[in-house]
């Protein structure tokens, strides 16, 4: 059997979403949105064969929601730090 999800189950710590990436290089930030946005893509495909399953563990559901919420808000800083700041 497969597994239902390819990452921790558990969520990091929230300075966790740059670790590793140079925030001065583009292609860094790029990397690891694409990297977040195919684990957030497992989390939910993960999510939905659980939720349907009436067996599955509602601790670990939440626990699922709870770390592809995480990854989305660390998505959205990396997008935001790929904006260039400009003089008003």
């Amino acid at each position: 059997m497969a597994p239902l999800y390819r990452g921790a189950v558990t969520p990091s710590p929230p300075a966790v979403y740059a670790r590793g990436v140079d925030i001065d290089n583009p292609a860094d930030i790029a990397e690891k949105i694409a990297a977040l946005r195919v684990e957030h893509r497992d989390l939910d495909e993960a999510i939905v064969r659980l939720v349907d399953d009436a067996d599955a563990d509602e601790v670990a559901i939440k626990r699922l929601k709870k770390r592809k919420l995480w990854l989305k808000d660390c998505i959205a800083r990396l997008e935001s730090a790929q904006i260039p700041d400009e003089p008003a």
